[in-house]
């Protein structure tokens, strides 16, 4: 099972950017797909974006799209997610999830695809 790490959370102020980082453990993952989830305070977590194994297919939930950008370095075991004109409504704890039974050019928007999860980094967006 592959451990996950992210980082790169914190506090930024609306309109800014923030990049947060997932490490990943072992020697596979490139063979695992990858996406972001995220939870708010009293809210349930809900789907960020997703990116597929080689990184050639990505899909974003409506509310980031235009101003997240989700991609992976395979050589450096790690994904990201680039986070650009932030609003409070961003705010929220973020989570990288790896799912190791993902076809080529899959992309998965369900959390119960995903079967390892990081620690999770806090996003605070001040207004």
């Amino acid at each position: 099972q592959v451990q996950l790490v992210e980082s790169g959370g914190g506090l930024v102020q609306a309109g800014g950017s923030l990049r947060l980082s997932c490490a990943a453990s072992g020697r596979t993952f490139s063979s695992y797909a990858m996406g972001w989830f995220r939870q708010a305070p009293g809210k349930e977590r809900e789907f960020v974006a997703a990116i597929s194994r080689s990184g050639g297919s990505t899909t974003y939930t409506d509310t980031v799209r235009g101003r997240f950008t989700i991609s992976r370095d395979n050589a450096k075991n790690t994904v990201y997610l680039q986070m650009n004109s932030v609003k409070p409504e961003d705010t929220a704890d973020y989570y990288c999830a790896a799912n190791p039974t993902a076809s080529y050019r899959g992309v998965y928007s369900n959390a119960p695809s995903y079967g390892s999860w990081g620690q999770g980094t806090q996003v605070t967006v001040s207004s």
